[in-house]
Order: structure tokens, then sequence, then C-alpha cells
């Protein structure tokens, strides 16, 4: 197991190595096709397929393909194996010295039990997804959430069509606005529970660490915006986009989130994500 975790730690050294396993640390459980690490990393086909190969080879990555397009993803299990490997040498029982490096019994401040969850909703524009989280939430999670939604690259305004989509569901759109997510990182910010980027986009972009270690996952899912034709085909996208989004997010509050350790919180919220990102006919 040492020379594993030698070669793990030694796979990780090189810096472009480890900003692939970084950026599909991010974007778990994603598979994400090569072409699309490349492009996000600014890295030759030639070059990536090496560094992934090393990856590969550690143990720390893994490869399928759908078609002609090979897909990587995360080797969750071994990552954690590393980690508690490390953790556990690393302490030899004395959880005093290496406790606030492990993940805390609770998220945020105080007990999960007996006060709100707070959770922030990370897209590029903050125009459609991430604002339609938002409002779900607020319905769907009543007294138990405090819903926020904001942008890496947020637009100067809200999408139309995902406004009239909100108002068709009888979503209240008085107060909602576009926000970079620098305003959820100063100091009198709210500190999250729970963080999650439902575009990849937003997923590749490098953001700082949260305070509070909150419960973070990737529910990415197609840009609505994107969508071109005719303008019922448009809105049908929107349409399809909010589905999608209250489907995971009614799933998301119906988790028995007080009895759940960390990990297993973890684990759920990462399940909710594999759900196909479409709302059911």
């Amino acid at each position: 197991m040492e020379s594993l975790i030698s070669s793990r730690l030694s796979t990780l050294g090189h810096p472009q190595r480890l900003a692939i396993f970084r950026l599909l640390m991010r974007r778990y459980p994603d598979k994400v096709p090569a072409g699309h690490l490349a492009a996000a990393l600014g890295l030759k086909p030639s070059t990536l397929s090496a560094y992934l190969s090393a990856l590969m080879q550690a143990g720390l990555v893994t490869q399928d393909r759908a078609g002609t397009s090979l897909r990587y993803s995360i080797q969750m299990t071994e990552v954690r194996r590393t980690l508690d490997y490390l953790l556990f040498d690393c302490c030899r029982g004395r959880s005093e010295f290496c406790s606030p490096l492990s993940l805390p019994s609770s998220t945020g401040p105080g007990p999960m039990s007996d006060r709100k969850y707070t959770v922030l909703f990370i897209c590029t524009g903050n125009s459609a997804r991430s604002v339609f989280a938002e409002s779900i939430l607020r319905t769907e999670g009543g007294d138990r959430f405090e819903a926020f939604s904001a942008g890496t690259r947020p637009t100067s305004e809200l999408n139309p069509y995902a406004l009239e989509v909100l108002k068709q569901n009888g979503h209240d759109t008085s107060l909602l606005r576009a926000k970079n997510v620098a305003e959820f990182q100063k100091p009198d910010a709210p500190a999250f529970d729970f963080v999650f980027t439902v575009c990849d986009r937003a997923a590749n972009e490098e953001c700082p660490p949260w305070e509070g270690q909150p419960v973070s996952a990737h529910w990415g899912m197609p840009d609505p915006v994107k969508v071109e034709g005719t303008e019922a085909e448009r809105s049908l996208a929107f349409q399809q986009a909010y589905g999608a989004l209250r489907n995971r997010i009614v799933a998301f509050t119906a988790l028995p989130l007080a009895s759940l350790d960390n990990i297993s919180l973890q684990r759920a919220v990462d399940d909710i994500g594999r759900t196909r990102a479409e709302a059911p006919a």
C-alpha cells in the first residue's frame, strides 16, 4: 500500500496532471470527454492523453467509451482509500492532530437538526438554471432551507424564457437578479451547508474554497439558453431544464439530512447528480 500511495502522490506532483485531477473532482460524478478536458485546460490532445494515462496507471482515474468518444472520471473508491491511508497513517490514533483535516460531523455552524440549511447554486450566467434551482428549493424546501444562486460570469439580466417558466409555475420573481459568486465569498456572506454547480462550465472553473467545508456536488445539465429554433422549441428547452432540476431538488429535500453522516450525505447528493438531466415526458 505504501508504494501505491507513493506512486499516486508522485503522479499528482505534476502541476498539469494535478489540474486534470482537480477538474475531474469538480465534475464528479460526470464522465467527461477528452475533448472537453483539453479545451478547459488548454492542453494538446497528445499531451492530455499522456497525462490521463499516468493518472489511470495510478488508479486515480477511469476511462470508458461512448461511441467514438473516450470519457474520463474520478475513481472515487481509490481516491478515498488514498486519503484514508494518509489521514490514518498521519494521525496514528491521535485524532486531535488530524481532525481539522477530516470531514466534520456536521456541515456549517451548529447542529444540522436544529437550523435551516443554506444552499448555493452556481452556473456561469446565473440567468436560468441556477435561478431555477434557487426558486424551486425555496418552494419545495419550505422553512427548512435558505436558497441562493450566483454566476461565475453573470449576465446583466435574467433570461426572459426562464422568468416566464418560473411565473407559469407560481414562483415569485420580483426579487430575483443575476449575481456574481464573489458576493458570497465576502466575510459577511452566509455560511453554506451545500454548494451545487448546475453547469459544466462553472464546474470547470477554479473557485476559492468555501468556508466551513460545505457538502458540494456537480448537478450539470444542458444549457437551455444555447438552444436554437422556434420560440416554442426554445421555450420547451427551458421547461425541460426546470423539470429536471425540480426532480433533483425534490429528491434532495427528501433526504434525511439530520441523520446522515457527511460521507453518506456526499454519496447521496452525488447520486442525485447522476440522474438524467431531463424531465420525464
